[in-house]
């Protein structure tokens, strides 16, 4: 069984930075493609950020410059280092595993809250 088990979230002020984590354990984590995403209350879930298994990241335009993605595959674990953060990056953030070639192989974590202060 797939387990994602997202930590580092909380409070900080606009400005400010946090890295996130995700611990993913049950999967073979070095071939997987991970993601994380965000849901804020009312909006739809939406990627923030992604890295294929050979390292390739992908941004979402609002946090291109300000983000960084990275993996450590002896770790199994996934991060997501914010710096500068916005209000309007106030949303529950969600580890995601996903493996292209297998549809229906995506798993979630139970997601982090981070809030940003103006």
């Amino acid at each position: 069984q797939v387990q994602l088990v997202e930590s580092g979230g909380g409070l900080v002020q606009a400005g400010g930075s946090l890295r996130l984590s995700c611990a993913a354990s049950g999967t073979t984590f070095r071939i997987n493609a991970m993601g994380w995403y965000r849901q804020a209350p009312g909006k739809q879930r939406e990627l923030v950020a992604s890295i294929s298994s050979a390292g390739s990241t992908n941004y979402a335009d609002s946090v291109k410059g300000r983000f960084t993605i990275s993996r450590d595959n002896a770790k199994n674990t996934v991060y997501l280092q914010m710096t500068s953060l916005k209000p309007e990056d106030t949303a529950v953030y969600y580890c995601n595993a996903k493996r292209p070639t297998i549809p229906g192989y995506n798993y979630w974590g139970q997601g982090t809250q981070v809030t940003v202060s103006s």
